[in-house]
């Protein structure tokens, strides 16, 4: 590959990937695990999900069920909260989590946290960054053109620029999530720090994700340096 002239970028990749597989291993056996922890409330994420949103106000938003595992999310474009199969109808401490951590960025919304609003705004950017940023440094590579790489860069920097601002988005949700169960009565002292491990463990992916952004980017750079222009 193209890369494997710039050693330190690779290795600082390498590790970055390494990082986000391990990641993802624990994520998802955290996950598991409190899967099959039940909560004493007997409330499943559904009904902690709808009654957070009450108490804040919220009944325009709605809560949905959605196929897959961990494929929960909040759409701000429809104002719906979308809970996965193990999560909407189950009584577990990892589905009152998840369900309160969606639920928080629903509150994120409605306050329009700067860091949630900012991360709306870059993601068109974002996402056409990411797909367009390696084809135009690549042709930049080929054809000898600077301007080509210098363009792929900063298209990949607004992707990278993505991934740093879901962090404070995605802590602030799993901070407000902790805070709703705890303060509603959904789940006990004792069940109250499981429900941190989970929500620390997803954490970790989105650092992980990070990670492997900005190891790409200083690839890009130590490459792109290495041309004269």
């Amino acid at each position: 590959m193209f890369f494997l002239n710039t050693p330190a970028g690779m290795a600082l990749l390498v590790v970055a990937m390494i990082l986000a597989f391990f990641s993802q291993i624990k994520m998802k056996s955290t996950y598991q695990k409190y899967s099959n922890m039940r909560v004493k409330s007997g409330r499943t994420g559904a009904d902690v999900a709808r009654e957070i949103l009450r108490q804040a106000g919220l009944t325009d938003v709605r809560v949905e069920p959605i196929a897959g595992t961990l494929t929960d999310h909040y759409d701000p474009r429809s104002r719906t909260v979308r809970l996965s199969q193990g999560v909407y109808g189950v009584s577990s401490v990892a589905a009152l989590g998840v369900a309160a951590h969606e639920t928080g960025h629903a509150l994120q919304h409605q306050e329009n946290y700067g860091p949630l609003a900012l991360r709306s705004a870059i993601l068109p950017l974002a996402g056409f960054g990411s797909n367009a940023a390696f084809p135009l440094f690549i042709a930049g590579l080929l054809f000898n053109n600077v301007i080509f790489m210098d363009l792929g860069i900063l298209l990949f920097s607004g992707a990278v620029l993505f991934q740093i601002v879901t962090l404070p988005v995605e802590f602030n949700a799993s901070t407000r999530a902790v805070d709703s169960l705890s303060a509603g009565g959904y789940v006990t002292r004792e069940e109250e720090g499981p429900v941190k491990d989970m929500l620390r463990a997803a954490g970790y992916t989105y650092l992980a994700a990070t990670a492997v952004a900005l190891a790409n980017l200083l690839r890009l750079i130590l490459l792109r340096g290495s041309r004269r222009d």
